[in-house]
């Protein structure tokens, strides 16, 4: 996997977004030298894991939808070049050159295209989100099988039995997922065996153009699910329970277009959250929304750290002295994140007492631990669940990523180590966090990256 450079031009019409040149490559690596306490004040951007689907929206109707408060991020980039390739004519606007709260203007006029490439999908997995919409408005969907961090099978199953339950037929040909309706999809109840964010994003965007009533039992109940069904309902879709565990779409025959601010990204803001508790810090996370990180602030509120309201976001404040262990179950929301636990791990990898961490959503999500114990850390493994039992410091060292959130976990316990901690395989990050360095070295870190 490589990352894009984040850099798509003005307008992006018919032409693949720019993929060449650009400060960010695959070699790049970022040196910390850690024991700084962060102090002061960080812009939350918006979600990626909202902005996505929301992208994928925009194949449901030939007029514009505008979206803003959109990241400056590596998938989002991939996920514009994917509509491009589709037809869809992608135009940016946003503050500061196109590096934070950028306004996406995406018009689907014509579908030119019916397939999602191996090369595009293959970087994230998100990127299969395009099935369910192009299904509903052409009647077909050639779509690879995903790609995307290497954290667990991560089956798309769910996504193709529910479009089977609307009408859809599936084949499986030369690694695509070949799905017709050629009578158009047809609404039908679909209860999912297991929570899924993904399959519910993909049936809900489906279901808005099926005849009749579709009903999503067990639906993930996640704020991106909330998000996207705000911004189709703004479109003109019919869309009923969306944050509980069932949700009812009636289909419409077309959408119009729409404008619509994505939310604030939930996982930045429990990163640098644990940014603030891991070095003895006080943050002002700016643009926050204290509502979406309940389990993690309730957490972060049994280790010692304050995480308080303020007219403008959330403050995260370590208290006077090391902070105490917590034990944490990751669940789906409104649980703990899965995406929080490699950073959760660094915190108690240098807190007081002994840890068990329990991953219940990825069998893959523990391979941090190896490169945290290059640091020093004392974790062990057993099945499902880590016991991590926190040292006084841990030390610098060369280590390497495997996944997103594993390569933040790396540099958040890099901020807290003695001495050097170089990372490298950092095209993870740029793929989730949106000038990452730069924030951190506004409250004080001494981090850089150094260009591959």
């Amino acid at each position: 996997m490589s990352a894009d450079p984040v850099s798509p031009p003005d307008s992006a019409a018919g032409a693949t977004i720019d993929r060449s040149g650009g400060r960010r490559g695959g070699l790049d690596q970022i040196c910390i030298r850690g024991g700084h306490r962060l102090e002061g004040a960080i812009q939350i951007g918006g979600a990626k894991n909202a902005t996505l689907p929301l992208m994928a929206a925009s194949l449901l109707t030939g007029e514009t939808l505008a979206l803003s408060n959109v990241p400056y991020l590596a998938d989002i980039t991939t996920m514009a070049n994917l509509l491009v390739q589709l037809g869809v004519e992608v135009g940016v606007n946003g503050e500061n050159g196109m590096r934070h709260g950028r306004t996406l203007e995406l018009s689907a006029r014509e579908i030119a295209d019916t397939t999602a490439p191996y090369d595009l999908v293959r970087k994230m997995r998100a990127s299969v989100l395009v099935l369910g919409p192009l299904l509903a408005r052409c009647g077909e969907a050639r779509v690879s099988q995903p790609g995307g961090c290497a954290i667990g099978t991560r089956p798309i199953d769910l996504h193709l039995e529910g479009m089977k339950r609307l009408g859809a037929e599936i084949a499986l040909e030369d690694g695509y997922i070949h799905a017709t309706a050629p009578k158009g999809l047809v609404g039908a109840e679909i209860v999912f065996p297991t929570v899924s964010v993904g399959a519910t994003e993909d049936l809900m965007l489906a279901a808005t153009l099926a005849k009749g009533e579709t009903r999503l039992v067990n639906a993930a109940r996640e704020p991106e699910i909330v998000d996207l069904a705000k911004c189709l309902s703004a479109m003109g879709a019919e869309i009923e329970g969306a944050g509980g565990k069932e949700i009812v779409i009636q289909g419409v025959e077309k959408l119009g277009g729409a404008e619509h601010a994505v939310l604030p990204d939930r996982i930045e803001i429990g990163t640098y959250a644990i940014a603030a508790a891991i070095t003895g810090g006080n943050i002002e996370l700016q643009g926050a929304d204290i509502g979406l990180i309940g389990a993690l602030r309730q957490a972060l509120l049994a280790t010692g750290v304050d995480v308080e309201e303020t007219e403008g976001g959330v403050r995260v404040a370590a208290r006077n002295g090391r902070i105490e262990c917590v034990d944490m179950t990751t669940e789906p929301y409104p649980g703990f994140p899965t995406d929080l636990q490699a950073q959760w791990m660094a915190l108690m990898a240098t807190a007081h007492g002994e840890a068990k961490i329990t991953e219940t959503i990825f069998e893959n999500r523990f391979m941090h631990v190896p490169e945290l114990s290059r640091m020093g850390a004392d974790i062990r493994l057993d099945g499902g669940a880590a016991v991590v039992r926190g040292v006084e410091r841990l030390k610098g060292a060369p280590v390497m990523a495997t996944d997103l959130r594993a390569s933040v976990s790396l540099v958040l316990a890099g901020l807290a180590a003695e001495g050097e901690t170089l990372v490298s395989r950092i095209y993870h990050l740029d793929r989730g966090y949106e000038r990452f360095e730069e924030k951190l070295a506004a409250c004080g870190a001494e981090i850089e990256r150094d260009i591959g």
